[in-house]
């Protein structure tokens, strides 16, 4: 098929994400990177490529094309207008949602996250930079961090065991942040994190600015985030049951989306958001070093080695890393103009 490109929507340490259209008329986002950098992309495509649910952002199709010389591989998704609801606190001023907004994307997240851990798929990267919004509402987005939970061969078995770490450190779970595990109890704990930055339109940990501390903190203190005076009682008990530190006793997707708080007696299903055609915000892609927490030799995403065995150096190394690249939006970029035409049939199936 043809497509075209429009303004940029934001600029990831590798990935650009641009609005496009086909010549049928249907809107869409495309992330684009260097073929060479893909793996990432491609992990995402293949997750995206598996899940189909009105709470996970829609997958497309993909191609590769040549660009200035280079083969760029190219994934297509939902144009979601309103871009995350991180965006939209920004937009804000950094003032907290609505109490009926809050309990809406909280339940399409929880109904999202629930779908994806009934496939195996583990997200690791819940946050508000990640839940995309439009007019209908909240979808679940990027997937460069996602793995398998439970495999059902040894070949995927052994890779699902070897998975490393990552996300962004201050939602991660206790367990996580002591490189112990990141299942599916560690999705549910970051969603109480995004509740609490939905609210306050704050950080889930603001005393704590140092991301060495904060991981710290989240791994040794005994302590959970601050659980806003503001919220209702109903809200406060969900997201207690969110952030129980023993994994074990936490309670799952599924049994959240029984709590009386997003029931949805609770708020306006047919309510609609203002969104925004352009935006500044942050990349949704977070992605902490690989191999960090398996051993005392691992190798940065610069390619240097390091061998301290020294926990908060190996964190300290681990948050210089991880500091997330911001997006801007591209000025004088309102024209639609024809980039190219795919080389290579759209695919519809599991990446590699």
């Amino acid at each position: 098929m043809e497509w075209t490109r429009s303004h940029v929507l934001g600029r990831g340490s590798s990935a650009t994400v641009s609005a496009a259209t086909s010549t049928s008329g249907d809107v869409f986002a495309v992330k684009s990177v260097d073929f060479r950098q893909a793996e990432s992309l491609r992990k995402e495509q293949h997750f995206l490529s598996i899940l189909k649910s009105p709470y996970v952002v829609s997958y497309k199709g993909c191609d590769t094309t040549i660009e200035d010389n280079k083969t760029i591989y190219n994934v297509f998704i939902d144009y979601m207008s309103g871009g995350s609801i991180s965006d939209l606190i920004k937009r804000r001023n950094g003032v907290g949602l609505t109490d009926s907004e809050i309990a809406r994307y909280t339940r399409q997240i929880v109904q999202g996250l629930d779908y994806i851990h009934s496939n195996g798929i583990v997200h690791c990267d819940i946050k508000s930079g990640n839940i995309l919004i439009n007019e209908s509402g909240a979808k679940i987005g990027d997937f460069g961090c996602a793995k398998w939970a439970s495999p059902n061969n040894l070949a995927l078995t052994h890779l699902a065991q070897h998975a490393p770490i990552c996300g962004t450190p201050m939602y991660m779970a206790p367990e996580t942040a002591r490189g112990e595990d990141q299942g599916f109890p560690a999705d549910v704990w970051a969603v109480g994190c995004t509740v609490i930055e939905m609210a306050t339109g704050g950080s889930p940990w603001p005393d704590v600015n140092d991301p060495v501390s904060v991981l710290y903190k989240i791994a040794f203190s005994g302590e959970i985030p601050t659980i806003p005076d503001g919220l209702s009682d109903l809200a406060k008990d969900f997201v207690s049951k969110c952030l129980i530190r023993d994994q074990k006793q936490r309670w799952t997707a599924t049994q959240l989306l029984k709590h009386p708080y997003i029931q949805t007696e609770q708020f306006d299903e047919n309510s609609k958001i203002i969104v925004c055609e352009k935006m500044r915000t942050d990349s949704p892609t977070s992605i902490l070093d690989q191999d960090v927490w398996n051993s005392s030799s691992w190798v940065g995403i610069d390619g240097l080695c390091s061998t301290s065995n020294s926990l908060r150096q190996r964190i300290k190394q681990l948050a210089d890393k991880s500091e997330m690249p911001k997006w801007r939006c591209e000025k004088g970029e309102t024209d639609w103009m024809t980039i190219r035409k795919v080389n290579s049939e759209s695919v519809t199936g599991g990446g590699r």
